[in-house]
């Protein structure tokens, strides 16, 4: 881990300590994603290189993670048309955080997307793209 390394409440121990490893040495505050419809934490999760979108297995309710909302169309899709996540195992289902690399002044400069598989516990990077723009601090809060 790295000193400035936030690691939020109800993350899972083995998903951070992986997108720990996974992120490129950076400082990072890792969040949980939870449901703000019934506050469950397994998803069914939408990916492509530049975004996610996650479906509560619990509500159905969906949300985007980060500003993939803004990239969520095909104009910007070309070639890279979102998918399905999922596990080696056949699974669907995910425990799902966000590591938000930080820069020298604390803006994203990255963000990383991780699940956790909930029938086989696999870790795993699903998304991450670059941030090149500011301010930053409302991605915080989209996970």
């Amino acid at each position: 881990m790295h000193a400035d390394d936030q690691v939020g409440e109800g993350v899972p121990a083995e998903l951070g300590v992986f997108l720990r490893e996974a992120v490129d040495g950076r400082p990072v505050k890792i969040a949980p994603s939870v449901c703000e419809g019934c506050g469950g934490r397994v998803f069914f999760v939408l990916v492509n290189a530049s975004g996610a979108e996650r479906e509560c297995s619990g509500c159905d309710s969906r949300a985007f993670i980060a500003d993939s909302e803004e990239y969520w169309n095909e104009e910007s899709w070309e070639d890279d048309e979102p998918g399905a996540a999922g596990c080696p195992c056949g699974s669907e289902e995910f425990e799902a955080a966000v590591a938000f690399s930080l820069g020298a002044d604390g803006s994203v400069r990255w963000v990383t997307v991780g699940l956790r598989c909930i029938k086989d516990g696999f870790c795993g990077v699903y998304a991450d793209w670059k941030i090149d723009y500011g301010p930053t601090d409302h991605l915080l809060t989209m996970v």
